[in-house]
């Protein structure tokens, strides 16, 4: 179809076929720069040549940039240049010359843009624009050199001496000194089709990363195009969607009868390979079925592969998702998203755990652990923490009301109608208990704008004189839509849901809020989700309101940049999952002075200020346990505020009540 693909795959090229030519002359040079995209495919070996050197004097090649057997960029000195240059003939002296190497393995499958800056006493190493490192080294040039002029070395690839070298060229360019890098990198990305996983809907996740989809059932993945550094790139081209068998990526073939994939278009099915879908503003969500069940073709795993018609068979400008068992329709998948008309109340969880000692974060370079607790006791909660109260019942269970007294106007005349957020509506607030709190949220976003949101926020923080309270109330909006869209997924009309169908859910709905889709949710961590909800075989829509009121906000918490990293980290484990306050306590029982545990606290539900927290247990000098809460918005604020802040586990490792990371002994 002419005019619908308009990617330009002639600047693609394959590696081996990559040469460029440089002229070195001893009055004028100076310096230059190799600035290039690669896409090294899977089936490269290490160690590597990716790109040699040779010049008129030499009889064999040398290598100039290689990947080292532990998978690092190395990059070598140049023959004609400098006398640290490795020897074409002896092997041995590649691993022993001076070199610049990238400090972590290079990536496969996936676009990464190399620079290499030589001068005459340097060379320089650049991964996607930053420098890797630098290194000095000796000219052979000097006044006294006299070579023809000009001498040249070319820099070329054939494909590795010995071993496989496999990949894609973008953009190489020789440039002068004048030039810089960094404005390479961002000159002209290489374009990358990719599946927003995140976005999936109608699809289960397993523990071993495969999707679970029912047969016959329309589940939908977002597909998107954007450029190497990950803007959205606007383009007029159409994506076609196919099945593969995952074990041999081959189209898989079904009965005449009906196509193996099927796509939705306009409420219509087609055959997938009949119907492509153009890509509105670099993305298009595509509406899928298959027709077979896994146990019909030998129970065999698919694969759905999405590529840019009319393109050449480029590996990045192709896309795949995770391998698919399609399995018999079960009540636990669920349908599309639909996106409510009305809110639905939430109610909350009465707690019987004592409350933390509460404190704020007060430096940007250090965190400050506050007073600690004085006794044991379990005091009540004053000023603005109040204790959570006990549920209350509402009589519509798929909505909510709004006000205690009658709202008998319609709909029309409401919209109509501006809300005003009064004083009066800020002094109930804070002195409001949760409950309380929660109605009023829940009046204000189904009323307000999110300017008017925001402005009680602020109000809310001034009056009270607890400024993290606004941090509850901005994402007051997000977390009831969250929270309604889930319910409407996992209950499909049900009053009671097996806790089994719902874990699945939950657990999706975590990983995208949160921003890491490769931690999963343990089973210690669903049980912990049990206990908050209250819920034993099945779950009614109290019980899950209960635990989204305390997930959503530890959710939010992962996703800020700090906790983020922590969350992801699995050697250490900073934060080793959903775990109690005993069972902190119990697996610091007997450890040495500074050893520390960090959790999210049970009994702080949305809208307490303090939702969503960090708290630290720990071993004090006087061997006695303490427990001390870290204030989320504040540190992650003063973070995204300064480029030069210490990452949280250094934050915390400064402080000298902490000193070791301790772990989780779980009792049986």
């Amino acid at each position: 179809m002419a005019g619908v693909s308009t990617i330009e795959t002639e600047k693609y090229s394959l590696l081996e076929d990559f040469s460029v030519d440089v002229e070195v002359d001893d009055e004028e040079y100076e310096s230059f720069s190799l600035c290039f995209w690669v896409y090294l495919l899977n089936s490269t070996t290490f160690p590597s040549t990716i790109i040699r050197q040779v010049h008129s004097d030499m009889s064999v090649s040398a290598p100039f940039l290689v990947l080292d057997e532990n998978k690092k960029m190395m990059l070598l000195p140049l023959t004609l240049l400098h006398k640290e240059a490795p020897d074409p003939v002896d092997t041995s002296s590649w691993t022993q010359v001076p070199s610049v190497s990238t400090k972590s393995k290079f990536p496969l499958q996936k676009w990464v843009h190399v620079g290499c800056e030589v001068s005459r006493n340097f060379m320089r190493l650049f991964i996607d624009g930053n420098i890797e490192g630098e290194q000095f080294v000796t000219s052979l040039l000097t006044k006294n050199t006299n070579p023809e002029c000009p001498r040249k070395i070319s820099l070329f690839s054939v494909g590795g001496d010995g071993y496989s070298v496999q990949g894609f060229i973008q953009c190489a360019q020789v440039l002068p000194a004048s030039d810089h890098v960094e404005h390479h990198y961002m000159k002209d990305p290489p374009l990358l089709l990719s599946v927003n996983k995140s976005s999936s809907s109608g699809i289960k996740l397993d523990d071993d990363g495969v999707w679970q989809a029912s047969c016959r059932e329309i589940f939908s993945l977002d597909v998107v195009l954007s450029n190497a550094i990950g803007q959205p790139v606007h383009k007029d081209v159409e994506v076609v969607a196919s099945l593969l068998y995952a074990d041999t990526l081959v189209e898989a073939k079904m009965s005449e009868a009906e196509a193996p994939l099927l796509v939705r278009d306009e409420g219509v099915e087609f055959s997938s390979g009949d119907r492509p879908i153009k890509l509105l503003n670099g993305r298009s969500s595509f509406k899928l079925k298959i027709s077979q069940l896994s146990s019909k073709s030998d129970n065999r795993l698919f694969w759905i592969k999405f590529g840019i018609r009319n393109a050449k068979d480029y590996p990045f400008l192709q896309a795949v998702s995770n391998p698919i068992r399609c399995i018999s329709i079960s009540p636990d998948v669920r349908p599309l998203s639909v996106t409510p008309k009305r809110l639905t109340n939430i109610d909350h969880l009465s707690s019987t755990e004592s409350p933390d000692l509460l404190h704020n974060a007060s430096s940007v370079k250090r965190i400050r652990l506050g007073k600690e607790s004085v006794s044991g006791s379990e005091d009540s909660y004053q000023q603005c923490n109040s204790r959570p109260q006990t549920s209350r019942q509402f009589e519509n269970g798929n909505g909510m009301r709004l006000h205690e007294e009658d709202n008998s106007s319609t709909d029309s005349e409401n919209s109509e109608m501006r809300y005003t957020i009064s004083d009066s509506t800020i002094f109930r607030y804070c002195l409001g208990n949760i409950i309380d709190k929660s109605l009023l949220l829940k009046e204000i976003t189904n009323n307000s704008s999110d300017d008017e949101v925001l402005e009680f926020a602020n109000q809310v923080s001034l009056y009270s004189g607890c400024s993290h309270h606004s941090y509850q109330i901005n994402m007051a909006r997000e977390l009831i839509a969250e929270g309604t869209n889930a319910w409407i997924l996992i209950s499909r009309n049900n009053q009671h849901v097996l806790w089994d169908n719902v874990v699945y859910e939950i657990e999706e709905h975590f990983m995208r809020i949160s921003k890491c889709s490769s931690r999963s949710l343990t089973h210690q961590d669903f049980e912990l989700l049990r206990r908050i909800s209250g819920c034993y075989e099945y779950v009614t829509q109290v019980n899950f309101e209960k635990m989204w009121c305390w997930l959503f906000p530890v959710a939010y918490s992962i996703s800020r940049g700090l906790i983020n990293g922590m969350w992801r980290s699995s050697s250490p484990k900073w934060i080793e999952g959903f775990i109690t306050k005993e069972e902190a306590e119990h697996s610091l029982q007997g450890q040495e002075p500074g050893t520390f545990i960090l959790r999210f606290p049970i009994s702080r539900i949305w809208p307490h200020p303090d939702a969503g927290s960090l708290v630290v247990t720990y071993v004090g000098h006087d061997f006695a346990l303490h427990h001390k809460q870290l204030k989320i918005d504040n540190i992650c604020e003063s973070s995204e505020r300064y480029m030069d802040a210490k990452p949280l586990q250094d934050m915390l490792l400064a402080e000298p009540e902490l000193s070791r990371l301790g772990r989780i002994i779980r009792s049986h």
